[in-house]
């Protein structure tokens, strides 16, 4: 299961994320349960509330540097644990999964209905299946 903030790069409608947690069921033969905290709802939320925590830490010093920024993020401790921080540098932009693609990897996608944004669940083999299918001429 996969706890997702239904932010702009990770929600059930992000044509990308779905293309790869499509292709990570695929590979890795699991099954993939995305769950969508609901707009507005960060209180739910655990990374939100070690957010807050950080927020604290921080006290309002200004963040001038990266190595500053990483450096307050390790300093920090969250339930008595300090987190590992790393700089995430580049990540895929404006990549985009045309509508065909789109049709067949909505073929291993069963949304919940109702709450068909927030609820995905992804098998292998439907998954693979979707993989395999051709774009049609």
């Amino acid at each position: 299961m996969i706890n997702a903030d239904n932010g702009p790069e990770n929600n059930g409608c992000r044509t990308q994320w779905l293309k790869r947690l499509v292709e990570f069921s695929a590979h890795h033969g699991v099954t993939v349960q995305l769950a969508c905290y609901p707009p507005y709802h960060s209180k739910y939320n655990p990374v939100e509330r070690v957010f807050g925590v950080l927020e604290n830490y921080w006290n309002g010093d200004p963040l001038l540097s990266i190595p500053q920024a990483l450096g307050m993020a390790a300093g920090m401790t969250y339930k008595g644990v300090h987190p590992q921080t790393s700089l995430h540098e580049g990540g895929q932009k404006g990549v985009r999964v045309n509508k065909g693609q789109m049709r067949r990897l909505e073929r291993a996608l069963h949304r919940t209905p109702g709450v068909s944004k927030w609820f995905v669940r992804i098998t292998p083999q439907e998954a693979s299946l979707a993989l395999q299918c051709r774009a049609p001429v």
